[in-house]
């Protein structure tokens, strides 16, 4: 189920395959023309903001079905660009939104073209008042691009983020349906997120969203954070986001959404993050490839409602593989990157080390649900195959109201540690008879430097199905590690659910490591 480059940056940037839907009656003639005119006359040039009306046009939208627009307005040419040569349409220095005024944040409307081709309408909050962005052809540097001819309004596909004063640096991008990432200063960018997923992985067909506009409240530099508002919209749902971003060497996107469905939805998912992950130690995937490893993140971390510390290693599997971790009221879940060591991945370019953890913290009563995690094949780089997000148990009825909110973290490590030794490293290699295989996991931290801790500390560990041999413990007191060694007989089974913990007196010493062994 390995999904072709072009088709999967396709999905993430054409999402938004539907018309900006008029919510105006015939008065509305002043509205700003091209294909892409936005017209919600209270959210407008010249009104009055109030995030309440973000949330009226959601619901305004949700009682009409949706309207289906061919993005076919964008200069010829511009829909088939080379990756390279849309990357290098850029604005102009100082052309960005706040440019020189010193608010600790700036804007910059990001061209349509490439696999971007769907129009996206850009406003400010000025002194609670709505401006519209206007799109002007003059504040762009096209590179090696033809510039549009004509006076056409092309809109914009999203929009790129820049923060700090003195040395100020991208923190966050949106654009293509409601994908948007960020990072913590210092880190590349990796890890994508999406404010909302329906029905991936499944045969009938992923449902993908898109932000219809952005309305952003010009910052103040005393505040450090900014303040953007968007109106999402699907043949089965409309939503109103509100998201605060505040930067530094951690940044926290904190999130705030209400949805109205269309239709009843039985598989929605919330708190969704992807990424890419091609081979490493932990994973049988073997590439003719001159790195040790090629991956975003290394794993999925959690912490149940119990309170239970989880930690799974990620793979990319021979088939697609679907996992279900039952929980309720999550306390926080995400994919992290645990290895930060540059000779682990030997890549001059992609610098997997520097690329973020991200992490959500449920804010409220989520109920019960699960964290789904998909791992799909793939060979290729650009690919986000692993992908994670909450699935709630309840199915959103047709004509409900779902609101619901969250904290994202993009980190170095989660903000959120457990008082326990951490699953570090995983590897698995061919075992020492017939089908088993041999893994071994290494956990790191304070407490295996304690030598009484250690003399009672046992791996309790268990195979679903399957028979585990052979295991071993090597201590390194003076490292705060320990090396946990053992191998597992599948039996005539293709599948094995793995679990390990280190305990000591009945009580975790180590956060639970989860894997799953396929053949």
């Amino acid at each position: 189920m390995s999904t072709p480059l072009n088709r999967r940056q396709f999905l993430e940037g054409a999402a938004g395959g539907a018309a900006l839907l008029s919510l105006a009656g015939p008065a509305a003639a002043q509205a700003p023309t091209g294909a892409a005119s936005f017209n919600i006359p209270s959210l407008v040039d010249g009104q009055r903001f109030d995030p309440a009306l973000v949330v009226d046009a959601a619901r305004a939208l949700a009682q009409r079905p949706l309207i289906p627009l061919a993005a076919n307005d964008l200069p010829e040419g511009y829909a088939a660009l080379p990756a390279d040569q849309y990357a290098g349409i850029r604005m102009q220095p100082g052309a960005t939104v706040w440019a020189g005024e010193n608010r600790g944040f700036t804007v910059e409307p990001l061209h349509r073209g490439y696999v971007f081709s769907n129009p996206v309408s850009l406003f400010t909050i000025e002194e609670g008042t709505v401006r519209r962005i206007g799109f002007d052809r003059s504040k762009f540097d096209y590179g090696r691009v033809a510039p549009p001819t004509g006076n056409a309004d092309l809109q914009f596909s999203g929009m790129r983020i820049a923060a700090g004063l003195e040395r100020p640096f991208e923190v966050a991008v949106f654009q293509g349906g409601t994908f948007f990432r960020a990072l913590a200063r210092g880190q590349n960018f990796g890890a994508m997120a999406r404010a909302l997923i329906l029905r991936p992985g499944e045969t009938r067909g992923e449902e993908l969203p898109f932000f219809r506009a952005f309305w952003i409240e010009r910052p103040s530099p005393a505040v450090g954070s900014l303040v953007i508002h968007g109106l999402l919209d699907s043949e089965s749902v409309a939503g109103a986001v509100r998201m605060t971003l505040r930067p530094g060497d951690v940044t926290f996107v904190d999130v705030e959404m209400t949805l109205f469905a269309r239709q009843a939805l039985d598989h929605v998912g919330f708190g969704c993050t992807s990424a890419t992950f091609l081979s490493g130690p932990q994973s049988r995937r073997v590439f003719d490839d001159i790195r040790p490893s090629i991956g975003e993140v290394s794993g999925v971390q959690m912490q149940s409602g119990g309170g239970e510390w989880i930690y799974r290693p990620v793979n990319n599997p021979a088939t697609l593989q679907v996992s279900s971790f039952v929980d309720e009221n999550p306390k926080g879940f995400g994919l992290v990157q645990r290895e930060r060591d540059p000779a682990a991945f030997q890549d001059d370019d992609q610098r997997f080390e520097l690329r973020p953890s991200v992490w959500m913290e449920p804010l409220g009563d989520w109920g019960a649900g699960s964290v789904q995690l998909i791992e799909i094949p793939s060979d290729s780089e650009p690919n986000k195959n692993i992908i994670m997000y909450w699935r709630p148990k309840q199915p959103l009825a047709a004509g409900s109201e779902t609101s619901l909110s969250y904290r994202q973290a993009w980190c170095w490590q989660p903000p959120e540690r457990p008082p326990l030794a951490l699953a570090t490293r995983s590897r698995q290699g061919k075992g020492s008879q017939g089908r088993r295989r041999r893994f071994i996991v290494e956990f790191t931290g304070d407490k295996l430097a304690d030598a009484a801790l250690i003399a009672s500390t046992r791996a309790t560990i268990t195979a679903q199905p399957g028979a585990v041999h052979n295991v071993r413990l090597w201590p390194y007191p003076e490292r705060k590690l320990m090396r946990v060694g053992f191998e597992v007989d599948p039996g005539n089974d293709n599948l094995s659910e793995l679990r390990l913990v280190l305990q000591s007196g009945g009580q975790p010493v180590s956060e639970t490591w989860l894997n799953r062994w396929t053949w």
